[in-house]
């Protein structure tokens, strides 16, 4: 059975269940208040006066509660065709569903005000004031009893069906009992009325004093017991309602702390704890929204320069940095877009800056911009990086090998210098970037430019490698020095080193053969080891 069927369900029963249940108790504290608790004035004929009476009780709920029940499926019109059809909920559904428990609360409260006053009149009637004010104020104890149950249980019952009306539209739109109202409720059935009773059977004592000691402590002893087990029950069940959703909440927030913003609360709950249901929901939005921004933001700047902007305040300017510059330029790009579709160059782009930007961040560097088919990276900038020259060429190294084994289709040349720069934000108060300016910018580019006829298609300055760890620097060969394009002053040249080749010791011992016979010996065994 699907969920809206059981919804249907549970909606179409509610309305009996709750109707009947609280009814059933209401009239038994009322039996049981009459009978034993409350003592009876004077009476000519007690059994008579008793007989006349449980027929009035009885037979009233006989002719009350089918017209309780038509009533009651008329209201709840509206709610059943909600849960039935589903769909966006109208304004009719709507107030029919959050404005139901204290519709129906409304209409059993009268149907027990009409009985209450049709029984005390009938008492004043027939037998004495006196008995009329005990049978009317026993049936308002029984009103309040039943219109609280009915309140209570009709809320909780009806909360799925709140919550898909509380989905389209937010809670605050709608006026309802809230949190003071529910303790209140709770706070007149539990402990105002049996204590009110407990005052008019004081009253009564002193009017009367004939009334038996043992009949005033018994009176004492039910209202007291009434007022201890309905008290409990009654806030049992409104701190429920209010502890539920802040539970719901509380259970949510935990979820966000966890990081998972992707938790949504129910909101079931039209009064103030539905707003603070409502409220998170919207908090939880925002974060989500804020934290997709600061995604995409990073993903456009760099994370290291989205945090800085997002931690501090941006102005325009910049301060001097010592930083490692690699640039990557591919060869031939003009023909690349001549010969192949622009989809499939799209996706040799997008390949190429993969690599590229995870070469790049693994040595702790980020990517200052992308140029249509070159990028430019940065290292010791914004953060501090404690070998940036290192990590620049070590870059370069590794990405020379990378992009030879993902992208073959494609030439690139990397260019590495170092030296001081601006690094800040530059542009105007409407538009601005964080970049960086100086001299290895320059350098790094046309290093890239020499770099594409180079065997190796890697090229870095003198400078730079001074400036690196020894580590990294003993992988690179100083050549001679060249003066580059646009530029006064000779840059000495660096290229890595080519990898060792291990030699295997079979190939070892035939080389070594070779040569001991063109010697014109044989080779003794240390030789051949």
């Amino acid at each position: 059975m699907s969920r809206r069927s059981m919804l249907e369900i549970r909606v179409r029963w509610v309305l009996l269940v709750v109707v009947v249940v609280a009814n059933v108790v209401g009239g038994l504290v009322v039996l049981l208040f009459a009978t034993f608790v409350v003592p009876d004035p004077p009476l000519d004929d007690p059994e008579y006066v008793h007989l006349v009476n449980a027929v009035a009780f009885f037979s009233y709920p006989v002719i009350a509660g089918p017209g309780a029940l038509v009533l009651g499926l008329w209201l709840w019109r509206p709610v059943v065709r909600l849960v039935r059809d589903g769909g966006e909920p109208d304004r009719e559904q709507k107030r029919a569903v959050l404005l139901g428990p204290l519709r129906l609360t409304l209409l059993v409260g009268c149907l027990w005000a009409v009985g209450a006053a049709g029984w005390a009149l009938l008492d004043l009637v027939l037998f004495t004031g006196r008995l009329a004010v005990k049978t009317g104020l026993t049936c308002l104890l029984g009103a309040a009893t039943t219109c609280t149950i009915v309140y209570l249980l009709s809320e909780r019952l009806l909360r799925p069906a709140a919550a898909l009306v509380l989905a389209a539209e937010p809670p605050r739109r709608f006026r309802l009992p809230g949190v003071t109202t529910r303790v209140m409720l709770a706070w007149a059935l539990g402990t105002a009325i049996p204590v009110f009773g407990l005052i008019c059977v004081a009253i009564a004592a002193l009017a009367a004093p004939d009334i038996d000691v043992t009949q005033l402590a018994v009176t004492t002893l039910g209202l007291g017991g009434a007022a201890l087990t309905a008290g409990m029950y009654v806030t049992y069940m409104a701190t429920r309602a209010i502890a539920d959703p802040i539970k719901s909440v509380r259970t949510g927030m935990a979820h966000v702390e966890r990081g998972d913003l992707r938790t949504v609360v129910e909101v079931y709950d039209a009064s103030e704890v539905g707003q603070l249901q409502a409220g998170f929901n919207h908090m939880v939005s925002g974060l989500r929204e804020h934290e997709r921004l600061r995604d995409l933001f990073g993903r456009h700047v760099g994370e290291e320069v989205a945090d800085l902007a997002l931690e501090r305040d941006v102005t325009l300017g910049g301060e001097v940095r010592e930083v490692a510059v690699l640039f990557v330029d591919l060869a031939g790009s003009t023909r690349l877009a001549q010969t192949r579709g622009p989809d499939e160059v799209v996706g040799l782009l997008n390949r190429f800056f993969g690599g590229v930007v995870s070469v790049v961040g693994q040595y702790g560097g980020w990517i200052n911009k992308f140029e249509g088919d070159a990028a430019l990276a940065i290292f010791g900038a914004p953060s501090e990086l404690e070998d940036a020259a290192g990590g620049a060429l070590g870059a370069a190294r590794e990405l020379a090998v990378r992009l030879r084994a993902d992208v073959p289709e494609l030439d690139a040349g990397i260019g590495v210098s170092a030296g001081e720069v601006v690094a800040g934000y530059i542009g105007a108060e409407q538009r601005f970037e964080y970049t960086v300016i100086g001299d290895p910018v320059n350098e790094a580019a046309r290093l890239s430019d020499l770099a594409k006829v180079s065997p190796r298609r890697v090229l870095a300055s003198g400078t730079v490698l001074g400036l690196a760890h020894l580590a990294e620097a003993g992988r690179w060969d100083v050549g001679k020095p060249v003066t580059l394009r646009g530029r006064t002053r000779p840059t000495r040249l660096a290229v890595p080193r080519r990898p060792e080749v291990p030699v295997q010791p079979g190939r070892r011992r035939r080389v070594l053969g070779a040569f001991v016979l063109l010697r014109g010996r044989r080779p003794e065994p240390e030789d051949a080891e």
